[in-house]
């Protein structure tokens, strides 16, 4: 399972669709090898594997000209192995671009009031006069695109991209008005362009807005991520008459509780009245004690004790074996 962030394209494949990589842009220009996977006709996509933050360090972090073009060549990589359906996951992103890099991979053009381009990060488009459609791909016109998204937030003001998540990419208070402001610009002319305004939809504001971009420009459909997911890789239908569902994560806190995987997965499992234990690297005591109301068990998965690094080079390990201890607590339980 997964939530449509990193780990989503490696859900798929382990059910058997196919994985694919292109060599794509990376979210400062530095060329990175992206995977995705196909499943008939269907497309699975992480921005993430184009312009995710994880592909940058920690001194890389830079919203002010990190851009999701790569994501846009992955759709494109996408159309050219044959997808007809895209689902596409946009959590981890590095950007702040308001989707606009992916928009110009697919064909759109952002040009100022004398009709020159606008390609030098985000902070240009202040200027930004017109948007040009003409060359947009045309194979989108009948691309049926999903978005996994796990955030509400709208594209600008108190609860938008940049003022939520811009500090979190290593923009400054100064900085993070600025993109607030670019990224009104933004949709100011894209409301103008399209005949329609998507700022305030919940989600245009996930990944920098390319939540905004993908239902502005491409007609793209949202989804809560946990409930895109689980539906394509067939959960409902696993849950049925299953003795006990596992699910897990590597940190278990305050997060899980608002439509992360655990709380995802669980809330499914309940519906089917199948049991839930959560596994986690890391556990909250709070999340516990509101998951286990929820009457889901969490456990963890290494020893009390053991050293973080440990712990993630011997995850795998250590996870069979609290897995495997559970399940005789459980067998025992069932009996009784």
């Amino acid at each position: 399972m997964a939530d449509g962030g990193e780990g989503t394209v490696d859900a798929f494949v382990a059910g058997g669709a196919r994985r694919h990589s292109a060599r794509v842009r990376g979210p400062l220009g530095k060329p990175v090898d992206a995977a995705f996977a196909m499943q008939d006709d269907t497309a699975i996509v992480e921005m993430a594997a184009a312009s995710g933050l994880g592909l940058l360090t920690a001194r890389e972090y830079d919203p002010l000209h990190a851009d999701t073009y790569g994501t846009g060549e992955l759709l494109r990589a996408a159309l050219e192995a044959g997808a007809t359906r895209a689902i596409v996951g946009i959590g981890g992103s590095a950007t702040n671009d308001a989707g606009t890099g992916m928009l110009r991979a697919l064909g759109v053009r952002f040009l100022d009031e004398f009709g020159d381009e606008l390609d030098d990060g985000i902070v240009a488009y202040q200027k930004l006069a017109e948007i040009d459609m003409t060359h947009l791909d045309e194979r989108l016109d009948t691309l049926d695109i999903r978005v996994a998204v796990d955030v509400d937030n709208t594209l600008c003001g108190p609860n938008g991209a940049s003022r939520t998540f811009g500090p979190q990419k290593g923009a400054n208070e100064a900085q993070v008005a600025l993109l607030d402001a670019t990224l009104e610009r933004i949709a100011d002319v894209a409301a103008r362009t399209l005949g329609r305004d998507e700022r305030d939809t919940p989600g245009a504001g996930a990944a920098g807005g390319l939540g905004f971009a993908l239902m502005a420009f491409l007609r793209a459909k949202t989804e809560p991520g946990v409930r895109l997911i689980a539906k394509e890789r067939g959960l409902d239908r696993l849950l049925d008459g299953a003795a006990l569902c596992a699910t897990g994560e590597g940190k278990i806190d305050e997060q899980t509780l608002h439509g992360k995987t655990i709380f995802g997965v669980a809330e499914l499992a309940k519906a089917a009245g199948t049991p839930v234990v959560a596994f986690g690297g890391a556990i909250d005591a709070r999340a516990k004690e509101l998951l286990e109301s929820k009457g889901i068990a969490v456990r963890p998965i290494a020893p009390a004790g053991t050293a973080a690094e440990d712990s993630m080079q011997h995850a795998a390990a250590y996870l069979e074996k609290a897995a495997a201890g559970y399940a005789g607590l459980f067998e025992r339980s069932m009996r009784a």
